[in-house]
């Protein structure tokens, strides 16, 4: 089949010619539909993280379950499934505990070390083993992934379009309704308008927030803001954004979400919060950054920080309900993505990201 390997940073991205294995016991094979590119991708396109290579990339994807190993009960051949990022194992303290997104194996073996369960990998080239990034390697024609990581939909839903639900829409929403649990009649700031930062919007908007603040630097983006929900904009570009929230919200907000993860929106996003007020990193900096902040000011203010990772989802739950709400009409999808190319033009989808062009482009497999 054909992927898109990366081998280190500043290296072409070239689709190459790999090999995929049958599925083993507890794991599935998937035709890839259709991979988002996100700006984690872009992380490991930098050399920002260390990972493992030759890795075949993506993590945000859609398919057709083509094959099943041994066990496998909650798939067939034939389902349409979304991917998921943190495909847990359902054995560890936090699996037992009900919280998959925290998985101890996803999070020590699989995911740094570019591998599935059992430590090794699926996919082949030349006699070299190429690992899996996420245990979902999106960017590719075919994929074998542990069977939690492949979340049954509904058929009627567009595959290509659902695409995006298994990293930004989940992981958006997913903070403001399971991280952050954000009630009714608040106030809130989102930093930054790409395709999490637009699903953190849409997720105020179901939260029922009396007002959505969006930030960002490109009026492009605060306008797809302001059509999924935004009651206001805030062009970082021209303004303080702080100055911009704490008079808007007079005082500040009741919570900010972190969509970009820089180290200035970070220490911003504390600087928006109104007393009880709390920021939620969801962006994800590069590995080392640190961030600072007063904590008296923070204590004195009765303030939180948290951290949301896969918006603190239940994937199996959440996934198909993410899906349903797109399908009744409760969320738009079609407004975050940007475009579609076919998977040769990868190198050209993340031009197009770094240069703040796109919010979600989709690589289709020909």
């Amino acid at each position: 089949m054909q992927a898109i390997v990366f081998r280190g940073a500043g290296q072409p991205l070239e689709v190459s010619e790999v090999g995929v294995e049958h599925p083993k016991a507890g794991e599935v094979r998937v035709r890839i539909a259709a991979a988002g590119v996100c700006h984690s991708d872009l992380h490991v396109l930098k050399g920002d993280w260390q990972l493992p290579t030759p890795l075949v990339m993506g993590h945000e994807g859609s398919g057709v379950v083509t094959a099943v190993g041994e066990g496998v009960s909650k798939v067939a051949v034939g389902d349409h499934v979304v991917l998921s990022w943190v495909p847990a194992c359902g054995k560890c303290r936090n699996c037992v505990a009900g919280k998959p997104a925290r998985c101890e194996l996803v999070a020590r073996v699989v995911a740094p070390n570019g591998v599935l369960y059992d430590g090794t990998t699926r996919f082949h080239a030349g006699g070299e083993r190429i690992h899996h990034y996420l245990g979902v390697s999106s960017f590719a024609e075919e994929v074998v992934v542990p069977e939690s990581g492949a979340i049954p939909i509904r058929k009627d839903a567009p595959l290509d379009v659902v695409s995006i639900v298994g990293c930004a829409v989940a992981t958006g929403v997913g903070a403001v309704l399971r991280t952050a649990q954000v009630e009714a009649g608040s106030t809130v700031a989102v930093i930054g308008c790409g395709g999490v930062g637009l699903s953190v919007v849409q997720g105020a908007r179901l939260a029922n927030a009396e007002r959505i603040i969006a930030i960002d630097v490109l009026a492009s983006k605060l306008d797809v803001a302001r059509r999924l929900g935004a009651t206001d904009v805030v062009d970082a570009s021209a303004v303080d954004p702080v100055e911009a929230v704490r008079e808007l919200t007079e005082g500040g907000a009741d919570y900010v979400f972190d969509a970009i993860g820089k180290v200035t929106t970070t220490e911003q996003s504390l600087s928006m919060l109104g007393i009880g007020g709390t920021s939620v990193i969801v962006g994800l900096p590069p590995a080392g950054a640190k961030a600072q902040f007063e904590p008296l000011a923070l204590a004195e203010a009765d303030q939180r920080i948290l951290g949301s990772n896969y918006g603190s989802i239940l994937p199996e739950r959440d996934v198909p309900w993410l899906v349903d709400l797109y399908m009744e009409g409760r969320i738009q999808l079609e407004e975050m993505i940007s475009g579609r190319r076919p998977l040769r033009e990868a190198g050209a989808a993340f031009e197009d990201l770094a240069a703040g062009r796109a919010l979600r482009t989709l690589l289709i497999p020909e």
